[in-house]
């Protein structure tokens, strides 16, 4: 008999607690190697790829995608060979000989505690393993017999991994992947996930990595069939090992709608109704969640002072297209707010205090020594703030490059937990979508941050006539305790004269 071990979740960031299954990369009866992926989670700080501490086959996915596991808690049982006696399968290791070795993630480490993926703090006890939520009791066959899992909502698509797996996942939740845990609306989509799943399979067997085949798809092919309302499931893929593209997708809108599958039973269809006319209850967690609770916190805990500036820009618009021009700014995004990030820099640089923390334990105002500069970044799966180490010392080209590498990760949904802490500043760019200004609320753990607005054609004076010229609006944000009016006063207007004639920073 063979040598059974589990994989439990570790610790992918800095003291996170839980994570959330996104999607499985292997499937029951799949031959793995270490350091393979295995799946996809999203933590409240960034979705990360989960490596095989073992090599050996897959016998059991222990969750669903979509399920909320605790840190230290088994996901996985893998197959490792060998002559040991095989454990229970969903039961966790009796004793060391089903525990990863020392040093291996999920193993021992130094004081008695577990190693993690990344080589953050870990936990030093261990989490309770989340009760699976049945549907329908499957028959007992003995002592061991589990309760039935949830059948798998339709429409579901997580993807189930292959020679090309999509990447991470760049797509927000959807809503109706997952019922709702909430009285009457819980029950009626449960009701009509059982009764349709019946139809389509009626001889499907419960249980994580079993049942039919989940259609592979990239994450914006995923959201382009949401938004163009195509099932997935009914598609052929012709992308390589049967991965469904964008045409797939098209052509399937164009094209006449596929049959619908026999009537499930008439109780689901009121139920259904009842429903969508409910609207929707979308489970707050993940980057969401930890969003959520950092502004709350910012928002009563730091007093908040806003000032706005509207600013003339033509001059720097101008220059915008001549530094373009030059060839060490080849292949690198040029944008408007490469230029406000480097005048917020050379103004920290006059103004230090503005690029500090207040030290609530000490009492202290702590004033860094190097500006981190965050960069706000609107992603599907939420809002998130990832910084440039050190972007003070960067030349222009430079910059130019960590924004458009900053932005891209965050946006592919791929940003590391390291470059969303130690921010120190920041800007949020509201003029990409149109919007002049804002009154942006506080990063915990900073002392200021700036919204650049849409840079817009408006008559303005210039040279004692009025033209039409390039105009934006500024809106800087404070912590009262640590900036008054008169710094956070002065620390604007020298952004906005950086801005409004570039040619003064030689005076910086």
């Amino acid at each position: 008999m063979g040598e059974l071990r589990q994989f439990k979740l570790p610790d992918v960031g800095e003291g996170l607690t839980d994570g959330e299954i996104l999607q499985w990369l292997v499937a029951v009866g799949d031959t793995v190697t270490v350091n393979q992926p295995l799946c996809e989670v999203e933590t409240a700080k960034a979705a990360v790829e989960l490596p095989s501490p073992f090599a050996g086959t897959v016998t059991e996915l222990l969750f669903e995608p979509g399920t909320t596991v605790d840190v230290g808690t088994p996901i996985i049982t893998i197959d490792v060979g060998g002559d040991a006696p095989a454990p229970a399968p969903a039961a966790a290791p009796a004793d060391g000989a089903s525990e990863p070795a020392a040093g291996l993630i999920g193993g021992a480490a130094p004081g008695g505690r577990t190693a993690v993926l990344v080589g953050y703090g870990p936990r030093n006890t261990e989490a309770r393993r989340r009760p699976r939520r049945a549907v329908h009791a499957a028959p007992a066959s003995g002592p061991a017999a589990e309760p039935a899992l949830a059948p798998e909502p339709v429409g579901a698509d997580y993807g189930s991994g292959g020679a090309e797996r999509p990447p991470l996942l760049a797509t927000a939740p959807d809503a109706t992947v997952k019922p709702v845990r909430h009285g009457g609306l819980e029950v009626g989509r449960q009701a009509e996930a059982h009764a349709r799943t019946e139809a389509a399979a009626p001889s499907r067997p419960a249980g994580p990595g079993r049942g039919r085949a989940r259609p592979l798809a990239k994450p914006p092919v995923r959201k382009l069939a949401k938004d163009l309302g195509v099932d997935l499931a009914l598609l052929t893929g012709s992308g390589a090992g049967g991965v469904i593209t964008r045409d797939d997708v098209t052509a399937a809108a164009a094209g006449p709608a596929p049959a619908s599958a026999p009537a499930p039973a008439l109780a689901a269809v009121p139920a259904a109704a009842a429903a969508a006319a409910a609207g929707e209850r979308i489970p707050v967690k993940g980057v969401r969640k930890a969003t959520a609770a950092a502004m709350v916190a910012s928002a009563f805990t730091a007093p908040h002072v806003t000032e706005f500036l509207t600013v003339d820009v033509t001059r720097m618009m101008k220059l915008r297209q001549r530094i373009a021009a030059r060839p060490e700014f080849a292949g690198v995004k040029v944008s408007p707010l490469l230029f406000v990030a480097k005048a917020l820099l050379l103004a920290a640089q006059r103004h230090p205090m503005v690029n500090s923390s207040w030290d609530e334990a000490a009492q202290e105002i702590v004033v860094h020594g190097q500006v981190n500069l965050g960069i706000a970044a609107a992603t599907p799966r939420g809002l998130v703030v990832p910084n440039v180490k050190d972007a003070g010392r960067l030349s222009l080209a430079e910059l130019a490059g960590a924004l458009s590498g900053l932005t891209e990760t965050a946006r592919a949904g791929r940003t590391a937990p390291a470059d969303m802490s130690g921010g120190t500043i920041t800007i949020t760019n509201v003029g990409v979508f149109g919007v002049d200004t804002g009154t942006p609320i506080l990063n915990p753990g900073e002392s200021a941050i700036l919204a650049f607005g849409a840079v817009r054609e408006m008559p303005w004076v210039h040279k004692g006539k009025v033209r039409v010229r390039q105009v934006t609006q500024l809106a800087l944000s404070f912590d009262h305790r640590i900036i008054d009016g008169e710094l956070g006063s002065r620390f604007l207007a020298d952004v906005g004269a950086l801005l409004s004639d570039p040619g003064t920073a030689l005076a910086f």
